[in-house]
């Protein structure tokens, strides 16, 4: 079921014909849309940017962004001035807002067709062409300026320097936010002062949030070149989100939180998940588990658990169960 916020454009959004359990009129801080949905369930959140106070100052769409997904969230923009420059969508795209749209045809198509960094690179790399907000279907889009220039080898080798190989270790999130963007921080940092590390991410720009030069952005056809300007680093680290090519990687672990309803919901998705995983190597992060249940889940899955994590102060320096993780990969 969705939610909607909205105040300008009411009469647009009441026309969808979409299912609402529940809805805000009005104008709002950031802070009261954040506590009246960060735990609130819900598939999908249409928000009339007019009813987010001084949304035309992109600090405060900052704090909507880091505590709400904005994964689930289409953001319908008015015509004014501020919204309509290429500086304000860039900014948008810089904080993970990918969806968003200016008419009712943009939101149905987003909400079956959620678009990923990759769909709005061309945007936030500021184009000469002023950019068209209203989505096209994907089999119909153009290469981006990237995508023209830079090609990825369908099977990539793994990348050697001297008699040196270089350790291209992928982390995927099986279960929905299972937390690889900051397991990747906490082992980058963990082996600070120990090993040349660097990381990129996938299609995505969370990375941003952490303030570390090594730690990068990439678009899906650019990640191999983000690479090679790196490869005098022992380790580099790919948040690989939807990537799906992840011969790329020296090796990849799949983390799942096994939580019932992550779990629940990653069954639900993909009925066919437990097979696919069946030879891959798995982490249970964010895992509240016991290790007699950790038995349990191995036997009902059919899964090999390599490690588990439970939730950590990530806030923190040194902490011991990362450092075991990194010494269980040999890190």
């Amino acid at each position: 079921m969705n939610v909607m916020v909205y105040n300008k454009y009411k009469d647009l959004l009441m026309g969808l014909n979409i299912e609402v359990m529940k809805s805000l009129e009005g104008v709002y801080n950031v802070d009261e849309i954040i506590d009246t949905f960060a735990n609130f369930y819900y598939d999908k959140m249409i928000l009339d940017i007019t009813a987010i106070r001084d949304y035309q100052n992109t600090d405060n769409l900052q704090k909507l962004a880091m505590n709400i997904n904005m994964e689930n969230v289409i953001l319908l923009l008015d015509d004014s001035p501020e919204t309509e420059s290429k500086s304000y969508l860039s900014k948008l795209i810089s904080l993970g807002i990918y969806n968003f749209t200016k008419n009712a045809e943009g939101i149905n198509y987003l909400l079956v067709h959620p678009h990923t960094y990759r769909d709005v690179v061309n945007i936030h790399s500021l184009q000469d062409i002023e950019p068209e907000i209203a989505p096209a279907p994907v089999e119909e889009k153009k290469q981006t300026v990237v995508e023209q220039f830079i090609s990825v080898p369908e099977t990539p080798a793994p990348i050697e320097t001297g008699s040196r190989k270089l350790r291209i270790i992928g982390f995927k999130n099986v279960t929905l936010h299972a937390g690889s963007t900051t397991l990747i921080y906490l082992l980058k940092k963990a082996l600070n002062g120990h090993r040349n590390v660097a990381a990129v991410e996938v299609d995505k720009v969370d990375f941003l949030y952490f303030n570390d030069k090594e730690m990068v952005s990439a678009t899906s056809s650019d990640l191999l070149k983000e690479i090679m300007k790196r490869n005098a680093c022992d380790i580099i680290f790919v948040d690989l989100n939807s990537y799906e090519d992840v011969d790329i990687c020296t090796e990849v672990y799949y983390l799942i939180e096994p939580s019932t309803i992550m779990i629940n919901r990653m069954m639900k998705k993909n009925k066919g998940i437990l097979e696919k995983l069946s030879d891959k190597k798995i982490i249970l992060n964010k895992c509240c588990l016991s290790s007699q249940d950790i038995t349990t889940f191995e036997f009902e899955t059919k899964l090999n658990v390599l490690f588990s994590i439970p939730p950590v102060d990530d806030r923190q320096d040194n902490i011991d169960v990362i450092r075991k993780f990194a010494n269980k990969i040999s890190l």
